[in-house]
């Protein structure tokens, strides 16, 4: 049986830590290609210009088209010809495309990311999507990120719901980790979970639940704090480490598979996987039902989807939903991993359950 484990080169996560950028892209070469939206390039681009300018690294600046399309990850690797390293500020979308733009150009890449709303900034992944926003797969590339820029700054002053949306990304990675451990599946780093991998995804677990509460408080504050630092630390590199290398399972096959409901089209990634979560705690065999509720009751205490309401597909008939469950757990999906077989009727099953678990802790802790 062999183990693997996938990890950036270097991760670095601080106030003011986007400055450092110019020194590290320079290592490289004297050219680097940006890609970044409108908002990143508005939070970091005076951080950003200005250390690559005092560095001597010439920029092509790219504006993210919105969407991680393989032709807009060519359109990066088109421009960078002639530059020495790929650099995104961004969500993780953005971050995705210039990834898989570094690697059709052969070139390092560096990773600022502006939100704490996903764990992409860590991963050897690119995760496709089609230009309605409906997910088309992935890719596994054969290196990590060179560079990893948290700038807890920025970070804290951006909205809210990105960085509770990145704590219901993260809740979920011990969970499936856990489920992949169980059924010895290969993740994504080519082998079975390692000791390590799981560590870091309990790890990110366990810091969450202490400190996810607070520092949801603290960023709705714009302030950066231990509990911040901690939080974002979990969501960031520990997560990313940890679903890489620990495995997924159906909280992410949910979350991948929702824009196929035009009702989801509205939410975040990782507020997809909360639910997704709640669905795969009612699918689980072998889990602690007070882990279950524990579980929930943080979720509805961290303003994050755990039923139909919350996701908007409450109105959505039972057929639709059954044939939505039945794709989703098709062949290749992340459902695959678990212990048992899962069946669409399995995930019906378990959608409706998380319903109705979700509404009744929502209502208790009202």
């Amino acid at each position: 049986m062999k183990k693997a484990i996938l990890l950036p080169r270097k991760f670095i996560q601080g106030r003011g830590v986007a400055a450092e950028v110019g020194g590290l892209a320079a290592s490289f070469g004297t050219k680097a290609v940006v890609l970044w939206g409108q908002k990143a390039r508005a939070a970091v681009n005076e951080a950003v210009l200005s250390s690559l300018a005092a560095a001597g690294v010439e920029v092509v600046e790219l504006a993210f088209c919105g969407e991680t399309t393989k032709a807009e990850a060519q359109r990066v690797a088109d421009a960078a010809q002639g530059a020495a390293v790929v650099i995104a500020a961004g969500g993780g979308k953005c971050i995705d495309a210039a990834k898989g733009g570094a690697i059709f150009a052969k070139l390092p890449f560096i990773v600022l990311p502006t939100v704490a709303s996903n764990d992409a900034p860590t991963s050897a992944c690119t995760v496709w999507y089609d230009e309605a926003g409906v997910c088309i797969g992935f890719d596994l590339w054969p290196v990590n990120p060179d560079y990893i820029l948290v700038d807890t700054d920025v970070i804290a002053a951006a909205p809210v719901r990105l960085f509770k949306a990145g704590i219901g990304d993260a809740l979920a990675t011990w969970y499936e980790a856990d489920i992949n451990r169980q059924s010895r599946a290969v993740t994504c780093s080519g082998g079975v979970a390692t000791l390590t991998a799981l560590a870091l995804a309990k790890l990110s677990r366990d810091i969450i639940f202490e400190h996810g509460l607070k520092a949801i408080a603290d960023v709705e504050a714009n302030v950066v704090t231990p509990a911040v630092n901690a939080v974002v630390e979990a969501t960031t590199l520990l997560s990313g480490v940890g679903w890489e290398s620990g495995g997924l399972a159906t909280a992410h096959a949910l979350a991948n598979a929702f824009p196929a409901l035009p009702e989801t089209h509205g939410l975040f990634h990782g507020e997809k996987v909360s639910f997704g979560l709640v669905a795969q705690l009612c699918i689980d065999d072998d889990i602690d039902p007070d882990l279950v509720e524990d579980t929930v009751a943080f979720l509805v205490q961290a303003g994050l989807p755990v039923c139909f309401a919350d996701m908007g597909i409450e109105g959505v008939s039972a057929d639709r939903l059954l044939a939505f469950a039945t794709d989703t757990a098709g062949e290749g999906s992340f459902t695959g991993n678990h212990p048992r077989e899962i069946t669409g009727r399995d995930l019906y099953d378990a959608l409706v359950s998380a319903d109705v678990l979700g509404k009744r802790i929502k209502a208790e802790l009202a």
